[in-house]
């Protein structure tokens, strides 16, 4: 199958491709090149050095001649330039993968709103608009987040819910309730892609993603195929953020009580569900929900057990709560569905605390470059 995705240079981007590689498709990828230079305007880096995202590609390559992966640069905000991308490699199947991932950096000015709806909402925009026109039958799998649905206190189904009122039933979308402005631009992307397979026909499957964790697969066998990772308050995810902190013995800060509740899956089964996505097409039209998570767990309980797990290595980082820069309840009813995924056969490869420790392992080396961006593990932006 032809593959193209887009935001090939992100954490999970690199990782797909060369997976979904070894699987024997040929992939195509596309970024920006956005994504280094914000985080280094936030004064942090990958944990992990990375090579250029040509270099890793040369990389790949060489060590897999048999095997179909390219990159290039290209932004889908430039509309004719994707539409002629789309024309000369003629995808089956679309990963869009390109957005900016960051509730912390959408809330820090007017500025930084402009920019995550200028590269989500217009470039997801863009994307649909030149899938309709180049490749019509090529089917859309679009990673949203679990955050579109908020909190609510009732249980979260796979996007769409049957509704009774006054004797009559309708099945709906499930209500949005963004905490971000950058959630609020999935919540426009979830609106724009169900409405595009109604207006033209399209497949697309919409995954609402848990919280990723993560330094390997088992396609990275050398540091040069190693893919991202941030740990600063903007693009580190909490787990991400709290192992960083235990490998410099720093202090481990959930914010406020630690009582939120999140999904989270491993970056290797994140990859995994992406693929039964793109490899199980839904039909034209057709606009579907996943999902996609492994367990539900508790902050403060994720980084008691990052500490624990930190001290197999000869590490002591204690864990303190911190006041929490965000607008959000602390401590909540959370309940998702996530069956759609298990129904198409997704099996998890790990647990996580096989995860800690791998993600300790593969830290250490670099607990030298940590120290340098710590002071960006530190909140800088308050959501009122």
């Amino acid at each position: 199958m032809r593959v193209l995705i887009v935001g090939v240079d992100g954490y999970i981007g690199w990782s797909l491709a060369m997976y979904l590689a070894k699987r024997g498709h040929r992939v195509s990828g596309i970024d920006n090149g956005t994504r280094r230079i914000r985080v280094e305007e936030g004064g942090s880096g990958s944990a992990i050095p990375l090579p250029s995202m040509e270099h890793r590609q040369f990389a790949f390559n060489e060590a897999n001649p048999d095997l179909e992966l390219s990159v290039g640069r290209l932004d889908v905000v430039h509309y004719g330039d994707l539409c002629r991308y789309l024309q000369d490699f003629d995808p089956q199947a679309v990963v869009h993968l390109g957005e900016i991932p960051s509730a912390p950096y959408s809330m820090r000015g007017y500025n930084h709103i402009a920019t995550n709806y200028e590269n989500n909402v217009i470039g997801t925009l863009s994307l649909l608009h030149a899938m309709h026109l180049e490749c019509p039958n090529a089917a859309l799998v679009k990673l949203g987040t679990m955050g579109t649905y908020g909190t609510p206190n009732v249980p979260i189904p796979e996007g769409w819910f049957d509704c009774t009122i006054d004797g009559h039933t309708d099945r709906l979308m499930f209500p949005h309730k963004p905490s971000s402005w950058y959630h609020a631009t999935k919540c426009c992307d979830s609106t724009n892609v169900e409405y595009a397979c109604r207006l033209w026909g399209l497949a697309a499957t919409d995954i609402h993603q848990g919280v990723v964790y993560g330094t390997r697969t088992d396609e990275m066998l050398s540091d040069e195929l190693r893919t991202r990772f941030d740990f600063d308050s903007d693009f580190g995810t909490a787990i991400n953020r709290f192992v960083a902190q235990a490998v410099i013995e720093s202090e481990i800060t959930p914010y406020g009580i630690g009582g939120q509740r999140r999904g989270f899956i491993a970056l290797r089964d994140s990859i995994q569900c992406l693929t039964l996505a793109i490899e199980n097409q839904g039909h034209n039209g057709e606009y579907r929900v996943f999902n996609q998570f492994e367990e539900v767990y508790q902050l403060d309980e994720l980084a008691a057990l990052v500490s624990k797990t930190a001290k197999e290595f000869g590490l002591n980082p204690v864990v303190r709560h911190v006041d929490n820069p965000r607008m959000e309840a602390e401590s909540h009813f959370y309940e998702p569905a996530h069956k759609h995924l298990l129904d198409l056969g997704y099996k998890p490869t790990t647990d996580m605390q096989q995860q800690l420790r791998h993600m300790i392992e593969d830290l250490m080396p670099h607990r030298d470059r940590i120290l340098k961006y710590k002071e960006a593990i530190s909140p800088s932006v308050t959501w009122r």
